[in-house]
């Protein structure tokens, strides 16, 4: 079953084709790049040009700070408390990362 716009759709495409708004895009004639997952080469595109990293990278991040802070305080319970969370990012991040395989 098409889109319920794909008529519109198609309309506006046609009418852009029409004014010449798809002439001297960049690119154009030139083979596409070569990507290494073309199944997912857009939404890597995409994720990439938005500045967003893989889950594991977010987590490393979490990990340096709970060790930053884990230098910087005294109290033995709180210590604790980071480590056995440190500990548990330690497994998120190696899950994350076979995950990202």
């Amino acid at each position: 079953m098409d889109h319920p716009l794909i008529d519109l759709i198609n309309q506006k495409i046609r009418a852009a084709e029409a004014a010449g708004e798809f002439d001297n895009l960049e690119g154009a004639g030139k083979p596409l790049p070569k990507v290494d997952d073309p199944e997912n080469a857009l939404i890597n595109r995409l994720i990439k040009e938005n500045g967003a990293v893989p889950e594991f990278v977010t987590l490393s991040r979490e990990l340096e700070r709970l060790r930053a802070e884990l230098r910087e305080t005294g109290d033995r319970t709180k210590r604790r408390e980071i480590m056995k969370e440190m500990s548990m990012m330690d497994a998120k991040i190696e899950l994350a990362r076979k995950a990202h395989r």
